[in-house]
């Protein structure tokens, strides 16, 4: 800890990642590990960093098989960092990326460390098969006694639909609805038209296929398993493409489809954290630092529709403690979980009416749009969940790096009603 009382500025000096690859195509039986090792050390590649001792490495994965227990730390001894490197586990589902690299900022302000790694990865592939209930306490059970009859009778009540498997399902425990089921509310509550959605959805897959062909991620990416880029993102799409898909979730009168809503993917990625000295120390440039950061949740049981707007006081928060409005920004890097997602979330931003149910007497205000996502964003790249943030967070540093100097707002939305902004600056 700092005895001086004095913090230091932390800054993002490198990122890599992985191409983002829908589940079940490119990467269907590689684990959480294999990505994740395969995105550090293209980052150690990249920067130089083999046999180096760091400070620490943070991450995490929303969807892990028991045995991961302790995954960055296996990830990094499967790596070229000396291996006494530190290592640690952190989830917040879709805000993970951003809470490790918030943590890593945190030790390096506060002086406990000079250099650290924060990432995240996630495969909706290789998922974890859990046995059902009967089955498992019944496994418990008998394993609880020596008595071969004892152990034969807690078997005896077992169906044979209970020897089958589970497969995880993305929804809200507490509310048995999918996030796209909730995100279904949202859209009808906030009157967002399905032509409004599709329309998001074709500027963020245009947007990316821009920057893939300016050359924007072509230092961003090491290749995995043959795929160079990520495969989600569609050149060719079109309104009347998106317009064919089926509702995926209201299958009577949903909006959300799987056009404009973004998929199961598997991926990982990380960034390069750093104090000021250590980034001269060792040559490489400040990309940008890490001035901001806050996390919020937001009651989601009653008001339904409200699962992925925590973003709204996290917004409110970061700004009062900066000092600034949402329209003092030169980037909005904003995750893209749904189309009507992010589109509510701007409605609200830019309502008095509609903000003040959240306690808010003044709304926020519009943003440009033609600073949002400049390279276009989850509907276009992928989603896997705990690499999201990391993806974010290094485009938007590479953003305000290219510019030279400015400001920069990332938000995050994630499952449990939460979410989590950060203000990047140079």
């Amino acid at each position: 800890m700092l005895n001086d009382g004095k913090s230091r500025r932390a800054a993002i000096i490198g990122y890599n990642r992985i191409p983002f690859a829908r589940n079940n195509t490119a990467y269907p039986t590689s684990s959480n590990q294999d990505m994740m090792v395969a995105a550090l050390n293209g980052l150690i590649s990249k920067y130089h960093l083999e046999g180096m001792l760091l400070g620490e490495v943070a991450g995490g994965a929303v969807i892990k098989h028991s045995r991961e227990f302790n995954l960055i730390r296996e990830c990094v001894m499967g790596t070229s960092l000396d291996p006494r490197t530190p290592a640690c586990d952190i989830q917040q589902a879709c805000n993970t990326g951003v809470e490790t690299a918030l943590y890593i900022a945190n030790k390096i302000s506060l002086g406990q460390i000079e250099v650290g790694i924060a990432g995240g990865v996630d495969s909706a592939s290789d998922v974890p098969l859990v046995v059902r209930e009967p089955l498992r306490k019944a496994l418990l059970a008998s394993n609880r006694t020596k008595d071969a009859w004892e152990k034969f009778k807690w078997f005896t009540n077992i169906k044979l639909r209970d020897l089958t498997a589970q497969i995880p399902h993305n929804i809200e425990l507490r509310t048995g609805l999918s996030m796209g089921g909730h995100t279904e509310l949202t859209a009808k509550y906030y009157q967002i038209t399905r032509e409004e959605q599709d329309q998001f959805a074709l500027w963020s897959h245009q947007k990316m296929a821009q920057g893939y062909d300016n050359g924007f991620f072509e230092d961003m990416l090491t290749p995995f398993q043959g795929l160079k880029m990520d495969n989600i993102l569609r050149k060719d799409t079109s309104l009347e493409k998106l317009a064919k898909l089926k509702p995926a979730f209201d299958k009577e009168n949903g909006t959300l489809t799987a056009g404009n809503s973004t998929p199961l993917t598997d991926g990982a990625s990380c960034i390069l954290l750093a104090s000021e000295d250590w980034a001269k120390a060792h040559g490489l440039p400040i990309l940008a630092y890490i001035s901001y950061g806050e996390v919020a949740s937001i009651e989601y049981l009653v008001q339904r529709q409200n699962l992925l707007l925590a973003p709204i006081y996290a917004t409110a928060r970061i700004l009062e403690k900066a000092g600034l409005s949402l329209q003092d920004f030169d980037y909005y890097e904003i995750h893209e979980a749904f189309a009507a997602q992010i589109i509510a979330l701007q409605k609200i931003w830019a309502s008095e009416e509609l903000i003040k149910p959240f306690g808010y007497e003044k709304a926020f205000g519009k943003i440009d749009q033609t600073k949002l996502n400049v390279n276009g964003g989850s509907l276009a790249a992928g989603h896997p969940f705990a690499a999201t943030g990391g993806r974010i967070l290094a485009t938007m540093a590479k953003l305000l790096y290219q510019k030279g100097a400015g400001r920069g707002f990332v938000s995050v939305c994630a499952a449990g009603g939460q979410g989590a902004t950060v203000i990047l600056e140079r």
